[in-house]
């Protein structure tokens, strides 16, 4: 008989935060800076320039800001790992009964707990307490490098997009066309990601388009008010 694998979105947690979170602020953070350069220049030089300057700072950015993140998580796991081996080593009997209240306190029965405990911990104690007491597991263990390496490839395809508007958009229109374009961007980031996490994808669509607006709207207005013309 053949069993069917079921496909559960959570293993995508990891790289999935990371690259919606790298490409809409790559979207936004960009385009909110072209806004600004844009409502207070004449000439299309200096809005590319910021463009460009802002995809690069802010992959860079982007990546080690998650990696030093991700990397507190996992210095923070291998922590408890460690306390957690030496516990076991320390204080076998009382990890066991621990474990077997955890299973008590899941709805199994004093016996059917102590016998699951003593099956696991003679598997893999370590791996056991990990997953059922500390929830740590493979799927979502703390990983720094994929998670940096995810944020800051999405930034920079989010970067260019509004990187392309920038360079062949009308200067008179640019500050309008940023906008539409970038909505339009960003509620496509929104859907593929909802798709991709298996979530309400209108709920995730008109969220980052909300906030976008607020962000972009307040950029254009900061440009206008304090922005000398450039060019």
């Amino acid at each position: 008989m053949k069993i069917n694998s079921e496909n559960h979105f959570i293993i995508r947690s990891g790289w999935l935060r990371a690259a919606v979170l790298g490409a809409n602020d790559g979207i936004l953070s960009t385009t909110s800076l072209a806004i600004g350069i844009a409502a207070a220049s004449t000439t299309r030089d200096p809005i590319v320039l910021a463009t460009i300057a802002g995809v690069v700072a802010g992959a860079l950015s982007m990546a080690a800001g998650e990696y030093v993140s991700v990397s507190s998580q996992s210095d923070i796991e291998n922590s408890d790992l460690e306390r957690e081996k030496n516990e076991l080593k320390n204080m076998p009997d009382s990890e066991l009964a621990e474990l077997t209240d955890i299973y008590i306190k899941r709805g199994l029965s004093a016996e059917v707990a102590h016998e699951v405990a003593l099956q696991l911990t003679a598997h893999n104690a370590l791996e056991a307490h990990a997953r059922d007491e500390l929830g740590i597991n493979e799927i979502t263990q703390a990983k720094p490098f994929q998670a940096a390496m995810a944020s800051a490839f999405a930034f920079i395809a989010g970067g260019i997009l509004p990187l392309l508007v920038a360079l062949f958009a009308p200067i008179k229109s640019m500050v309008i066309l940023q906008y539409v374009f970038a909505i339009v961007f960003l509620a496509f980031s929104g859907a593929l990601a909802a798709k991709a996490g298996g979530s309400n994808m209108l709920k995730g669509i008109i969220r980052i388009c909300l906030w976008g607006t607020v962000a972009m709207c307040t950029s254009a207005l900061v440009g206008y008010l304090f922005g000398v013309q450039v060019g």
